[in-house]
């Protein structure tokens, strides 16, 4: 006769997404609060980006990438033409216009998300189309519809395109240096907590 422990089978419905989304913001730790304060915080101005990033993102830190919306639909940012975006020819380094792509699109899908995502750059390619010698300026433009994944409350993927731009010296005038098309995976916090309920049952 074995004396096994059966789990009684549950015939309840699965959770929804938005009720999964619910009880985690009933159930999140100190920390969890903490981090979520922290990432609102990082969004609400570039004083506070800049402070962010020192602590966790130093590369973005260093190269001094500044955010700013346009629109609703439309969020730049500019990479000032620095010594440490440079390379030796005395233009902007294509390492600096390809990392600060993933953290200009990132940025712009952490403002939309809010802090009940987690962000994750999936795939990326970027087209050099000439050198850079100057600021570099990325328009942000999310190519499918941000507000009908995010009403889903489930995990989605997401292409962006972001157009790089050299901004010059006479105003009203942008000389295009590279495009990047780029996908980024967010999963709710949620659905992660789940999951690690789930493997600490087994």
């Amino acid at each position: 006769m074995s004396t096994a422990k059966v789990n009684p089978i549950d015939h309840s419905p699965p959770m929804t997404p938005q009720d999964l989304q619910e009880l985690y913001r009933v159930r999140r730790t100190l920390m969890q609060r903490v981090e979520a304060f922290i990432t609102r915080l990082s969004t609400r101005n570039n004083f506070w980006q800049k402070v962010c990033s020192m602590i966790w993102l130093p590369y973005a830190f260093h190269s001094g990438i500044r955010m700013k919306r346009l629109d609703s639909k439309r969020f730049t940012a500019v990479l000032p033409f620095r010594r440490f975006n440079r390379n030796f020819y005395n233009a902007m380094a294509g390492a600096a216009l390809l990392g600060n792509s993933e953290i200009a699109g990132g940025m712009f899908l952490l403002k939309e998300c809010g802090t009940d995502y987690i962000v994750v750059c999936k795939e990326m390619r970027y087209r050099f189309l000439r050198p850079c010698f100057g600021p570099a300026v990325y328009d942000v433009v999310d190519s499918e519809d941000l507000e009908s994944k995010l009403s889903d409350g489930d995990e989605f993927n997401i292409d962006l395109d972001i157009e790089i731009r050299q901004r010059l010296k006479k105003k009203g005038r942008d000389l295009r240096v590279g495009r990047c098309e780029i996908t980024f995976h967010c999963t709710p916090k949620a659905r992660l907590a789940e999951r690690a309920d789930r493997r600490k049952e087994r």
